[in-house]
């Protein structure tokens, strides 16, 4: 039996944790290392992490030193682990950790790597368009995401999906692939294979900055973006209600390129020009129209976005930038 630490912060990480746990012809999970509890939600409440939560549910230690601390070193020797399963843990970890454990530190990353490295692969996945991503299980070295790879599973992306939908898909997705890994890696049938030397696209972390969206571009394009910053950081434009400059913040979490079969669907709209139906909103782009669907308007709740127009009184000559 594997005696494993687990590392990991977000909802994200709490099936892999589960999963170990439940597999006791396998692995011992001897404790659980999180980040500390943070400030969340609107009201700032500190609140300990989904991990942390998840940790306590099953009756599991919390290693609450900080990996960078001196004390650290002592308190992971002290739970006997031989090696630890990490999963968005969210922490760079210095070299004399990652060399403590007998077997070392393997992570679960929400990308087929060489390809996106970095934090956000499944965003960015989405935003540039590819068609399949995946999961792989890696030994954390010093350099990036650049340990040898263990094993690797794949998955479609689906056509509409958003960042927070395929990730919650690889979470689950995943939680199996650490675990095969991890119990081939303690049987002695799997060898860590380098990865691929080369120039590979790295995946930066989204800024709300970068969600601002942009209509000077296909229709495409901007779905695509919408759906990488769908949920977090959430995409948003300005909206000028009365077509001049006096505007207000306006997020969009889903649309669709319009289809252009459909009669009423409007041409030459340009670019963030809205155009409004008793059923349909669209926004223009550089291309063909997209067909808002779920929008938030500022101190509002999320609606559909017909429902939102009409209630929005909106002026001829609105528009979104």
């Amino acid at each position: 039996m594997l005696r494993v630490l687990f590392a990991g912060t977000p909802e994200v990480a709490v099936p892999s944790l589960r999963m170990l746990v439940k597999d006791t012809e396998h692995f011992e999970v001897v404790a659980v290392l999180t980040r500390p509890d943070a400030p969340t939600g609107r009201g700032r409440k500190i609140m300990p992490s989904p991990v942390k939560m998840a940790a306590r549910e099953l009756g599991l230690d919390v290693i609450e030193c900080d990996p960078a601390d001196e004390c650290f070193l002592s308190a992971l020797k002290a739970t006997g682990a031989q090696c630890a399963a990490v999963v968005a843990y969210g922490k760079i970890l210095r070299e004399s950790v990652l060399e403590a454990l007998p077997l070392g530190w393997y992570n679960l990353h929400f990308s087929l790597l060489p390809q996106w490295r970095g934090a956000a692969p499944v965003q960015r996945a989405i935003w540039a368009g590819d068609e399949v991503t995946g999961c792989s299980v890696f030994r954390i070295t010093a350099g990036m995401d650049r340990g040898p790879v263990l094993g690797q599973s794949t998955v479609t992306i689906g056509a509409h999906e958003n960042a927070g939908e395929l990730l919650h898909r690889l979470a689950e997705d995943g939680a199996g692939l650490l675990a095969a890994s991890l119990q081939a890696l303690d049987e002695g049938v799997v060898n860590a294979v380098d990865q691929p030397a080369g120039s590979y696209d790295v995946a930066a972390k989204i800024a709300t900055q970068d969600a601002h969206m942009r209509f000077d571009v296909p229709a495409f394009a901007l779905d695509r973006q919408i759906r990488a910053c769908t949920p977090v950081p959430g995409a948003w434009a300005n909206l000028h209600p009365h077509g001049d400059d006096a505007s207000e913040t306006l997020h969009v979490s889903k649309a669709i390129p319009a289809d252009m079969t459909v009669d009423e669907s409007p041409r030459n709209l340009k670019p963030g020009e809205l155009h409004v139906t008793k059923h349909h909103v669209w926004v223009g782009t550089s291309t063909d129209p997209l067909e808002l669907l779920v929008v938030k308007a500022a101190g509002k709740r999320e609606m559909g976005a017909p429902e939102w127009a009409r209630g929005a009184h909106l002026a001829e000559g609105a528009y979104l930038d």
